[in-house]
């Protein structure tokens, strides 16, 4: 089948060659900060003569790299890669080195460069077309594993369990191909959880009806019926149409097993425990693209891509066969899928896609293991830890499901809790130990993520509650704006509070913040964290602290006043883009499990104006997603081609 494309019916808004025209729309990330200066190819040079040169020039320029020729937009555009790390570390205050004889920029000097630097590798990536990343070939994760085991065999068992934990890598997730390496504990755990899971299979006789397609008899052959087995089998294990020649390479491990001992059951064991270790089943291979420009992914690669961006797990019967006909790339046919695959049917699956998703964006995955109170925060057991853990999954499940405005991930009127939850947060009712939705109209407070009880947890210290770590969790992952790490010389403040007498921490922390190496960053930072004072470390409401009175009120560097977590809601929303754009690039680099690089910020910006255009609502963010060049397009040898389709074409939302 000929996969050019020109015979592809796309219909994507999110690739205009042409850069993004960007909503008129103050984020709030300009505002948190004192003046906004303008952007400039000048002012870009300047900083770079005058802060970077001193140590990056010859005759011997610290790391190998000379800036003393960068004079244009160009030259930093000729380097984008080098460049998108430069900026990364400018943007963090790694660079300039915080060093007693190296001149240090002004927080306006550091953020106008950033955003220079950010401008003009998007406006270049953006030039020729939207352009994709390469083939895709990563290992696996965990989660994936046990759910593709389990879909071969029809098994309630986690096969993945007993694997090594996968490291985060590009976006933050640990689906991100960066990290799915293969050690020799996993080749020796794999074999394991294969022989073990298939034996499960065997064993049961309802899950043994969806593998074992047929038994040898008086007119069917050993050998045949392993055929017929193999003939189902391969295909959903390798997610693709297998060639005679990887059939026949299995039958001969059959035959081989079956010639030392004539048993169907141990030969086909041992056949179908080889299928499950093969890399053709541990990992996701697309094919090579060996042309210069972007191809579209094959019919079955966009299936399974699809598959494990919202299922987390392989594609279905359906999903395959509209692939193995060639319609899936055909718009219309490829949103009806993304649509069904997000109905009832396939909650279970949704489920899981919502946890993976938003336990490692917002950091609950840490309760319970990496972050747990200290024993002097009263009322912490396991059935509330589970209750916590559970409400933001659930929460942003019925998002995904009933297409809801992901603003209401910022307010909402609606929570899930179970039965310790709900009395933690003081909701009437008759609740059970599975989460149920409640409305919470009577505690506006409570609606979104910055009420629920596992993020103040886990954006506090474990004995008390932090307004930094809180303004940082706000900057870092609703907005992806974080502050640079404090000075390594800079006390905490048990240091300083060593000796003085009892203060409220809100005090505490001002005293803090006179230190002019803290006062920049703090500035931007704290006034968020104080405005959730009212929450303790578990996520109760109060008004009290150690006998103080709790003080939200607070100023933001513009002077925007505000005073408590409805006042920060209503913030956030007025200044809605830069929470959206984050969220879009986190959603895009889950689906395309890698880190994105600036040639993706043209597509994140599109689906951004796709989704101002239709509410705002998860399916617009969804469908931006799949719809988009770099989740079906591959990239070609020439890396500077990108796609460029018909501007006038549009995409269709509910």
């Amino acid at each position: 089948m000929n996969h050019s494309p020109s015979r592809i019916e796309i219909t994507p808004a999110t690739a205009f060659s042409k850069p993004l025209r960007h909503w008129k729309l103050i984020p709030l990330t300009l505002l948190l900060q004192t003046t906004l200066l303008v952007d400039s190819q000048e002012s870009g040079v300047r900083f770079i003569q005058s802060y970077c040169v001193s140590c990056h020039q010859p005759p011997r320029p610290k790391g190998k790299l000379d800036f003393s020729t960068v004079t244009s937009e160009k030259q930093i555009v000729s380097r984008a890669l080098d460049w998108d790390q430069y900026v990364a570390r400018v943007r963090q205050g790694e660079m300039p080195p915080d060093d007693e004889d190296v001149d240090q920029p002004s927080h306006d000097e550091r953020q106008t460069f950033v955003r220079w630097i950010e401008s003009t590798l998007r406006e270049a990536a953006c030039e020729n077309g939207i352009r994709p990343g390469p083939a895709i070939t990563r290992r696996l994760n965990r989660s994936e594993y046990s759910a593709s085991v389990r879909h071969l065999l029809d098994i309630h068992f986690d096969a993945g369990e007993a694997l090594p934990d996968d490291g985060a890598g590009g976006e933050g997730f640990d689906n991100a191909a960066e990290t799915l390496f293969l050690s020799p504990i996993h080749a020796e755990k794999y074999l394991e959880a294969s022989q073990t899971a298939v034996e499960y299979g065997f064993a049961d006789t309802r899950s043994n009806r969806r593998f074992l397609t047929a038994q040898p008899s008086d007119t069917l052959s050993p050998q045949a019926a392993a055929d017929d087995i193999l003939e189902s089998f391969l295909p959903r294990a390798f997610r693709r149409p297998v060639s005679p020649e990887e059939h026949q390479a299995y039958r001969e491990v059959f035959d081989s097993v079956y010639h030392k001992e004539p048993s169907f059951a141990l030969a086909l064991k041992t056949t179908l425990s080889a299928v499950l270790v093969s890399p053709k089943f541990l990992f996701i291979i697309e094919e090579p693209n060996p042309h210069p420009h972007p191809i579209p992914v094959s019919p079955h690669e966009l299936a399974t891509r699809l598959a494990y961006f919202l299922w987390g797990a392989p594609p279905d019967d359906e999903l395959q066969q509209v692939a193995t006909e060639g319609r899936l790339h055909e718009s219309e046919t490829l949103r009806r899928q993304m649509l069904r695959m997000l109905e009832d049917p396939h909650a279970r699956k949704v489920r899981s896609f919502a946890q993976n998703f938003i336990e490692q964006w917002v950091g609950t995955r840490v309760l319970g293991r990496e972050f747990r109170p200290d024993p002097s925060i009263k009322g912490y057991d396991s059935e509330l830890e589970g209750g916590m853990k559970y409400e933001p999954v659930f929460f942003f499940h019925e998002i995904l499901q009933e297409n809801r405005s992901l603003l209401d991930l910022i307010q909402a009127d609606y929570t899930y809790v179970n039965r310790r939850l709900a009395r933690h947060y003081g909701i009437q009712g008759t609740f059970r130990e599975q989460p149920k939705r409640v409305e919470i109209t009577d505690q506006p407070h409570r609606g979104g993520l910055l009420g629920m009880a596992a993020i103040l947890a886990i954006s506090s210290h474990p004995h008390r509650t932090s307004p930094v770590l809180r303004g940082k969790w706000i900057l870092d992952t609703l907005l992806g704006d974080p502050p640079p790490p404090p000075p390594p010389d800079v006390p905490g403040l048990e240091a300083e509070a060593t000796g003085q007498a009892p203060t409220s921490l809100r005090e505490r922390l001002e005293v803090h913040r006179q230190h002019p190496t803290c006062a920049n960053c703090h500035d931007r930072i704290d006034p968020l964290g104080f405005s959730l004072e009212n929450y303790d470390v578990l996520g109760r409401w109060r008004t009290t602290d150690q006998g103080h009175p709790i003080d939200p009120q607070a100023s933001l560097p513009d002077g925007t006043s505000f005073s408590g977590p409805e006042a920060l809601k209503r913030l956030l929303l007025d200044r809605k883009e830069p929470f959206l754009k984050h969220l879009t690039k986190k959603m895009l680099g889950y689906a395309l499990s890698r880190g994105l690089t600036h040639e993706d910020y043209c597509a994140v910006d599109e689906i951004v104006t796709e989704l101002g255009h239709n509410g705002f609502r998860s399916h617009a963010l969804l469908w931006g997603v799949i719809n988009s060049v770099p989740f079906r397009y591959k990239a070609g040898s020439n890396p500077e081609t990108g796609v460029t389709l018909n501007t006038a074409e549009t995409i269709r939302h509910d």
